[in-house]
């Protein structure tokens, strides 16, 4: 049985091999494919033994369907296209087709769209060499069990995130920050939890986690989410998989134009939804908006070069109306944007803003710009209504390398000030919405209500290195910023 580190390096490998082939940014829609691919036909193979023994060598009887998570028909199989030498991308293409058409109800599609058969992207001798890494280990259950695989696959995400850069943010949430989500949301068993931008699937796989690690049942936690590209909602699919959740719907489309879980011509609702939204999308059907055949203009239209709010209130309406809560990231922008102010006063007065928490800065991928958890709750509890929980937790974050990530002591200090809901000096502090509204126009800028402890003479003394780190965030945080303006107008 391989251990967690070895087998992380081992599919790491396969990324290596890749490196000077195809951009970074790519290989996540040939590795992942090649990785499943692998695992079903070597669990596929584990299961087809185990029900020969059972049945005391009946070949027939160890090709039933019944006895397999899916169907792997015989020419479809890792060691025939193994065999393969010329031509490779084409029999791995037809391979996953015919996979994905024997288990039309569960694959369909999740083998994405990579173009295999380009030999100017991957030559034959790439992919064969791509193969016979893969065919190292057998990757059945008894080997990899899926908690493991499942980790091994986050890693992945994680690694591929950092080595491509710019395509990091579609599919990748700081996991730091997604922990400190579903301990804020707690799901429970037998829930449903939603994503509508759903990435790779992170944020709902945590909430299962979640529930694994506190001794409770997670296999019937209600998991969904869209996601707008093929292969990312693919590698979600995957992942899910991967991790051994089999109850989950993932379906692929534009969640602003075309919401893909509806129910009775409406959308569907949940008792809890987790999100990291693209932020500030400029391209966007504005015009349908104000006439939402779904009525998630709750508050109103948000302006053309910014869809926050539309998506904010797709999250809205997405909720159960008795029990509906959710947790979204999002840039500070949506606190006190003058262009927004009429719908976010409209929020506030409907008082389903429960709380709102201010984090550092660098926990986007390729921004330096601080993030804010808004939190939401159609059944708040009698202490909280009426009242909105602010939380700067500014300065609870570790920066490293040119990412930054909550530790474990800083999620525990965050996560207890919103369980408390009550005023914590220099940190917290609650406010009544009236006030909120009328004293600061519904601004929930959360600096107008609490600050991180003001340095005194004796502490504001640092070195020159630190000073000049400092200064250079600062101009790095005001370009961005000015970029942003501009880009806006």
């Amino acid at each position: 049985m391989m251990t967690q580190q070895e087998l992380e390096k081992y599919l790491w490998g396969a990324a290596t091999a890749l490196r000077g082939t195809i951009d970074a940014g790519d290989y996540k829609q040939y590795i992942f494919p090649l990785l499943f691919f692998k695992r079903i036909c070597d669990v596929y193979e584990e299961e087809f033994q185990k029900a020969l023994e059972e049945s005391d060598g009946d070949l027939e009887y160890a090709a039933f369907a019944e006895n397999h998570h899916f169907i792997v028909p015989a020419d479809a199989h890792w060691t025939q296209v193994r065999e393969t030498t010329t031509n490779v991308g084409l029999a791995i293409q037809n391979a996953m087709r015919r996979i994905e058409k024997a288990n039309p109800d569960t694959l369909e599609g999740i083998f994405g769209d990579a173009s295999w058969t380009n030999k100017n992207r991957l030559s034959d001798e790439t992919l064969i060499n791509l193969i016979e890494h893969f065919s190292q280990h057998t990757l059945n259950l008894a080997n990899v069990a899926d908690d493991k695989l499942g980790n091994a696959y986050e890693y992945l995400i994680k690694e591929f995130a950092d080595d491509s850069g710019h395509t990091a943010a579609e599919f990748y949430t700081n996991r730091t920050v997604v922990k400190l989500m579903t301990k804020i949301m707690d799901p429970q068993p037998g829930e449903s939890v939603y994503d509508p931008t759903c990435g790779s699937g992170g944020l709902l796989l945590n909430c299962a986690l979640h529930l694994k690690e506190e001794g409770k049942e997670y296999r019937n936690l209600k998991l969904y989410g869209q996601e707008i590209n093929l292969i990312t909602s693919a590698i979600a699919r995957m992942n899910m998989f991967m991790h051994g959740i089999e109850e989950f719907k993932i379906v692929r489309g534009d969640t602003l134009a075309e919401p893909g879980l509806l129910k009775n011509d409406q959308l569907k609702t949940f008792n809890v939804i987790l999100a990291n939204p693209p932020y500030s999308i400029k391209s966007w059907n504005r015009d349908a908006f104000v006439n939402d055949p779904w009525g998630r203009n709750l508050w109103g239209t948000p302006p053309q070069g910014c869809a926050d709010y539309a998506f904010q209130q797709h999250i809205q309406k997405s909720l159960d109306k008795n029990n509906g809560r959710s947790i979204s990231l999002w840039p500070h922008g949506i606190l006190f944007r003058d262009s927004e102010a009429e719908m976010r006063k409209k929020m506030i007065e409907s008082d389903v803003v429960e709380a709102v928490i201010g984090l550092g800065p660098n926990l986007f991928y390729n921004s330096p710009m601080e993030a804010c958890l808004l939190i939401t709750n159609n059944n708040k509890s009698a202490h909280k209504k009426g009242k909105i929980l602010f939380i700067n937790a500014v300065k609870e974050v570790r920066n490293e390398k040119t990412m930054s990530f909550l530790s474990a002591t800083h999620i525990d200090k965050i996560f207890s000030a919103y369980k408390n809901y009550k005023d914590v000096n220099d940190f917290a502090i609650v406010m009544e919405t009236k006030k909120v509204l009328y004293n600061n126009n519904g601004n929930l800028s959360i600096n107008l209500y609490v600050r991180p402890e003001t340095l005194t003479s004796e502490t504001i003394e640092v070195d020159f290195s630190t000073g000049y780190s400092n200064w250079l965030q600062s101009s790095e945080n005001l370009r961005h910023s000015m970029n942003q303006l501009f880009e806006n107008k």
